[in-house]
């Protein structure tokens, strides 16, 4: 079933997300320090583990032997030997062997950047305030986050940011790119963008700022229908829901529409137990790490929602941990998926700090949806699709066709119960 609501619009975005290389739970560009998502420029949003050293294990294996030999062949024979830095030879065999991973999200930083992300984990995020991903469009806005200064500033989902202060982030990694957009609070950075479905580039300038921490809000609209939209997933978002829930109980709801467009995703253990308040049990995703071992996380029982009549209401840019809400409700038929097909970010990543105080960042594990989906580059497929125009959001009710159309479908929902 599809519902069509300004299609021209969605026509202009698909083909750009139909080639994702996707490097997408979400480096959220913050442009900061956050305490549950590191790699923020405006708000990166990745699923990270903890820095950790990696043991020296020696001799060097044979496959890197020639490795070794053209390094010191290099330092001997060059032309210019005399004037070579070891350093950068060695720095770029690291990206080299990172590139040929294929791993959209591995990348490399030097001992001066790692310093500054460890000393960044302060539990707020200062920055521009928008999740960006790495495609094969370019560094891509997933989305600005709700009252910061990306918004304020113009910056939209879809949104190709070519140069950062004048300086191209072609063939940058995506924390590189991040680290040349973030910066201290009442800073300004000035980004060259191309808005989606537009030919002609545009130089917005958006002052850094602090950036709030809610990660939903709640509304009733007509008919007794609830709106929850979830934009991201941190340590409050299950308290946030519930307080929401209990709210939508008090106005004697009928249905809740649980939006999460635009939602980068955040932290593992808070999507699940979110999606837990909507099932009664069953698996939610299972992971597969590289060893090809499989961790099931699983709904608690009896979840305070189990019963409510509900859809999910997701779009291209829900990412990482809302496509696994979106995926574990659509699997479990608990309720229907609205919208159009989400992002595809479904892989946990980690930094593993090298002896000089460098560090690499890549991908350690995938999700799965409990029919055996794969997240990462094929996301979810909604039941209904609604095509829509990418807003930002949130919008006046009157103005926002999709969440119009999901309420409808809601309202359908009701009527057969």
């Amino acid at each position: 079933m599809r519902w069509s609501v300004n299609a021209p619009a969605r026509a202009t975005m698909q083909p750009m997300f139909d080639r994702l290389i996707i490097a997408r739970l979400t480096l959220t560009l913050l442009l900061a320090a956050l305490a549950f998502l590191p790699a923020f420029a405006g708000c990166i949003g990745v699923s990270t583990g903890l820095a950790q050293p990696i043991p020296n294990r020696e001799p060097l294996p044979p496959e890197l032997r020639t490795v070794a030999e053209a390094y010191r062949i290099l330092l001997e024979e060059h032309i210019d030997h005399r004037t070579l830095e070891p350093e950068q030879l060695s720095e770029a065999a690291i990206r080299g062997l990172l590139a040929a991973l294929n791993d959209p999200h591995a990348s490399y930083l030097s001992a001066e950047r790692h310093a500054s992300e460890q000393e960044g984990y302060q539990g707020y995020f200062e920055g521009i305030g928008a999740q960006v991903t790495l495609t094969e469009a370019g560094l891509t806005v997933i989305a600005p986050i709700p009252g910061a200064p990306a918004e304020a500033a113009g910056i939209r989902p879809g949104d190709l940011i070519l140069a950062v202060d004048g300086e191209s982030v072609a063939g940058l990694t995506l924390i590189e790119a991040v680290n040349r957009i973030r910066g201290p609070g009442g800073s300004e950075v000035t980004l060259l963008i191309r808005h989606a479905g537009a030919s002609e580039n545009v130089s917005i300038t958006v002052k850094r700022g602090r950036i709030p921490i809610e990660s939903a809000t709640f509304r009733m609209l007509d008919d007794g229908i609830g709106h929850l939209w979830i934009y991201s997933f941190s340590n409050t978002t299950e308290d946030e829901v519930r307080a929401a829930l209990d709210e939508f109980k008090a106005a004697e709801g009928q249905g809740l529409v649980v939006d999460l467009r635009n939602n980068p995703g955040g932290l593992l253990h808070s999507v699940i137990n979110v999606t837990s308040l909507f099932l009664d049990g069953g698996l939610i995703l299972y992971e597969i790490d590289a060893q090809g071992d499989r961790t099931d996380h699983k709904a608690s029982r009896n979840g305070p929602a189990k019963s409510l009549p509900i859809v999910v209401l997701v779009n291209e840019y829900s990412a990482s941990a809302s496509e696994i809400l979106a995926g574990a409700v659509k699997t479990n038929a608990r309720a229907p998926v609205v919208g159009a097909t989400t992002f595809g970010k479904g892989s946990v990543n980690i930094t593993r700090e090298l002896s000089d105080g460098s560090a690499i960042y890549f991908s350690i594990r995938r999700w799965y949806l409990p029919d055996g989906t794969q997240i990462e580059g094929q996301g979810v497929t909604p039941n209904i699709e609604i095509e829509a125009e990418i807003q930002p959001l949130p919008l006046d009710y009157r103005l926002d066709a999709a969440l119009q159309q999901a309420a409808n479908i809601l309202n359908e929902q009701i009527a057969t119960q």
